[in-house]
């Protein structure tokens, strides 16, 4: 028996040197407590913030911060003036005792204010082949480019958005559903949905110059640039930042109301540090800050499909909105449907 209790009392020695409660870690010693218990805040808004004490410890400063931004207190308050949005871990660097410990807590910062919304005024319509699935749609120069989906339809073209001519196309492999596209450096950009890869062609000759594979995003949906990063959604409440020349996901924004965070961003179009998103099988496109991911308004395309001749093999759920371009001459949007046989060109204003 006594052999037993010497084990025993040993064994709980190597494990956590001593079988009392005296030897905490020192970041179960404090807890962080936000004003009403909060696990979601706004962009910019003030909360109280303070520190639970378990050990009454003497504590000599608190640095607060999100993502590597340090975070300003102001009579107790939190200030929550950071640059992006989406889930975000609060950290608190205590120092005590001549020691300094991190302490952890997981909240949402959301968007400050509440979507505005849209509406639009068609200008002109123009022709649009009905056996194109668009998944992607983008001008350069005066030329619009197109890609397109479902397995055996998929293919990149470019053509003349006047009469629907066709410059040239290139097909995808039966094995392939096509997604977006964007042109960035004389490089045409075109992704897949489930297959984890995508695609680079020459600009001037659409020929294929190589493949990518995706990094964290779990799928291809939508992609467009401002100059000089991509950016990709996958279906979830991220857009990806990726390197165009690695094509690595190097960063990412996560797009957010002023009450959630929000999934389903399609087809993407930058424009003025703004990303314009369909939404998934919705008559609507987001607006969203391309910096912080917050969504500042949303335009109601809603009646738009009414316009299109319907086929036989039409299926409300698939053949819906998707498709939006930027004309920077004209200064007007170029919104279609997969399999619609219009092309719009409408001025977008705020309802």
């Amino acid at each position: 028996m006594n052999l037993f209790k010497i084990l025993a009392v040993s064994f709980c020695l190597l494990i956590v040197t001593s079988c009392g409660s005296g030897n905490q870690k020192p970041s179960s010693l404090f807890t962080i407590v936000l004003e009403g218990n909060a696990k979601q805040i706004n962009q910019n808004d003030e909360l109280g913030v303070s520190i639970k004490n378990i050990k009454n410890k003497e504590i000599q400063n608190v640095i607060y911060s999100i993502d590597g931004n340090q975070l300003k207190v102001n009579d107790g308050k939190l200030n929550f003036s950071i640059p992006k949005l989406g889930n975000k871990v609060l950290k608190a660097n205590i120092t005590y005792e001549g020691t300094t410990v991190e302490v952890t807590k997981k909240l949402k910062v959301l968007a400050s204010k509440t979507p505005e919304i849209y509406t639009y005024t068609i200008l002109n319509e123009y022709p649009h082949d009905p056996n194109a699935y668009t998944q992607g749609l983008e001008f350069y120069k005066d030329t619009l480019y197109e890609g397109t989906g479902k397995k055996g339809r998929s293919f990149l073209r470019k053509f003349d958005y006047k009469t629907g001519e066709v410059y040239q196309q290139i097909d995808l492999d039966n094995t392939y559903f096509g997604e977006g596209i964007t042109i960035l450096n004389d490089k045409i950009y075109q992704l897949t949905w489930r297959s984890g890869i995508g695609f680079v062609y020459d600009l001037n000759n659409m020929k294929k110059l190589d493949n990518f594979q995706y990094g964290k995003s779990r799928e291809g949906w939508g992609l467009t640039n401002d100059g000089e990063k991509l950016y990709k959604s996958d279906g979830t409440d991220k857009i990806w930042i990726l390197n165009p020349t690695t094509l690595m996901e190097e960063d990412h924004i996560e797009i957010a109301t002023n009450t959630s965070l929000f999934a389903d961003t399609n087809e993407l179009e930058y424009v003025d540090g703004r990303i314009f998103a369909n939404v998934y099988q919705k008559p609507g496109v987001m607006i969203i800050d391309a910096k912080s991911g917050a969504i500042e308004g949303v335009i109601n395309f809603g009646g738009l499909s009414e316009k299109v001749t319907k086929t036989v093999n039409w299926v409300d759920t698939e053949n819906v909105l998707n498709g939006i371009a930027y004309h920077p001459g004209r200064k007007t949007f170029f919104v279609t449907g997969k399999d619609w046989d219009k092309l719009f060109e409408v001025q977008i204003q705020k309802k």
